[in-house]
């Protein structure tokens, strides 16, 4: 998969590019070894729009591959826009699993513990 990175040119040191370009530059070193499974911790965190649709789009493409994918996000829209299912987690334990199109209420629900679980 192709990971697009903007800089002023090929020297370009990478800590001088953007924080995006430097998530992006960290995926593609990950994504040369052709990974089966990824696991991705907050991958959009503190980077722009752009760089978070560019990332958003590169992560549907490796599944829709094949690539089993797991995202780890505190960004709640990010989840429910990017997810084939939904574990949530309270208390270090699974409080519950949820299919696509779950509702932010649901999740929420789970989190705070105020839902019983449904299974995909």
């Amino acid at each position: 998969a192709a990971v697009e990175i903007r800089g002023a040119g090929d020297d370009q040191e990478i800590r001088f590019l953007s924080g995006g370009n430097q998530q992006k530059v960290v995926l593609a070193r990950w994504l040369a070894l052709n990974p089966r499974i990824l696991l991705f911790d907050e991958p959009t965190r503190g980077i722009d729009v752009g760089a978070k649709s560019a990332i958003h789009d590169l992560v549907r493409r490796l599944a829709r591959d094949g690539a089993a994918v797991l995202m780890i996000s505190s960004d709640l829209p990010e989840l429910l826009g990017m997810s084939d299912r939904i574990v949530v987690m309270r208390d270090g334990h699974v409080a519950g699993e949820l299919p696509a199109g779950a509702t932010e209420e649901e999740v929420v629900a789970l989190a705070v513990g105020t839902a019983r679980e449904v299974v995909a």
